[in-house]
């Protein structure tokens, strides 16, 4: 085992493993209950931001830009703590949403607003709505567009 994959695994020293690509995960779950919200990419200068002021930034793919969540919605996510696993190649950020309380650009609390319905009767799976209750217009807020 090098010194790195040491420090990063058994360590106390952050070392924020990027792939290829510059990025790394970021699962955001809801701090009071788990929850999921949504996912992102961080590249270096969206984390060090999220850690400096304490609201999440993360690297748009689509945009190739830096994005601060809630930047025109106001449904900003406060960090409450960042989590990184063994070898330091994903984050779990714990947040309180700001605003409204909603994560995802459709208006809606969490992107995750759908589940799976497997039954071996059907051809394929089927997605059910378990929160289709959006708590704003995305359309209002973004324009024309909602991405």
């Amino acid at each position: 085992m090098n010194d790195d994959t040491y420090q990063r695994e058994e360590g106390d020293v952050f070392l924020p493993l990027f792939g290829a690509d510059g990025l790394i995960p970021a699962v955001v779950l809801e701090s009071k209950t788990g929850h999921p919200l949504m996912f992102a990419h961080m590249n270096a200068t969206a984390l060090n931001l999220s850690v400096e002021t304490g609201f999440a930034h993360f690297w748009s793919r689509s945009r190739q830009s830096l994005w601060k969540k809630g930047e025109t919605s106001g449904e900003t996510l406060k960090i409450d703590e960042i989590l990184t696993d063994c070898d330091q190649d994903v984050l779990v950020l714990k947040v309180t949403a700001q605003g409204l309380g909603t994560a995802c650009h459709t208006g809606r609390r969490s992107c995750f607003y759908r589940k799976l319905k497997i039954d071996p009767a059907d051809d394929r799976p089927r997605l059910l709505f378990i929160d289709n209750t959006p708590l704003f217009d995305p359309a209002e807020v973004y324009g024309k567009s909602a991405k």
